[in-house]
């Protein structure tokens, strides 16, 4: 890593544009999510993502150094603390961000091996939406499909709910239910839909087949095109 840049102008482009993406809960402009948090940093380097710039604010530039100051190919840019927090989504910010470049996955990933797929449905808090995501990894699904509708999984409280399972966990996102529908029924996947109360315990559920798990969204449940499933 070369030595850290300064910057002191929220006009600037590089700025500007984290800004921009931490406010839609997108990507940059160049295909990168902004993870916010030490953990996220340290998740993203321990998953192998390449990471080409990180942002420091000023009082912990000492403590970033120390996470990537041998990392080559990494652009360490320091910001006034002040300045930080304008950029910043959270109202604690530790002072990092980093942009990462995220894995690109296929719906073939999100199938790999034994398939046992999660379908996010609707589903509207990104806090929620993270927390499932670890709870996938943690359980051992084999992916993830983010149908249109749902938070954004490059929302930043997205990203920091999942605590790093989205830079591991494959994925694909804006699919419709019928292409939903339609790759679960190529894949011969059953399809289980999670209700509030009724029906089979989790526990009761044949895992030994290709199948998926429909979570819908937190006000209305399953949608009823996914129903059909």
């Amino acid at each position: 890593m070369s030595r850290a840049e300064i910057i002191t102008s929220g006009r600037n482009p590089l700025l500007k544009e984290t800004r921009r993406a931490l406010s839609r809960g997108t990507l940059t402009a160049d295909g990168l999510c902004v993870a916010e948090t030490f953990h996220l940093l340290e998740e993203a380097l321990r998953s192998g993502l390449e990471t080409p710039v990180v942002v420091a604010a000023s009082g912990v530039r000492a403590v970033v150094e120390r996470h990537v100051g041998r990392l080559k190919g990494v652009r360490l840019v320091t910001v006034p603390d002040e300045l930080f927090q304008e950029i910043s989504t959270t109202e604690a910010a530790q002072g990092v961000l980093a942009l990462v470049r995220p894995p690109r996955w296929t719906i073939d990933h999100v199938f790999r091996g034994r398939p046992l797929v999660i379908v996010l449905d609707g589903l509207q808090d990104p806090g929620n939406a993270g927390a499932i995501v670890r709870s996938a990894e943690a359980f051992g699904a084999t992916g993830i499909i983010w149908l249109k509708g749902s938070a954004s999984p490059w929302n930043s409280k997205t990203l920091r709910a999942s605590a790093g399972s989205l830079f591991r966990v494959p994925f694909v996102e804006g699919m419709d239910a019928a292409m939903a529908r339609a790759a679960l029924g190529q894949r011969r996947a059953t399809t289980f839909i999670t209700v509030p109360r009724g029906g089979m315990a989790a526990h009761q559920a044949d895992l030994a087949r290709p199948c998926a798990f429909v979570i819908g969204g937190e006000g209305h449940g399953v949608s009823q095109e996914m129903r059909g499933a």
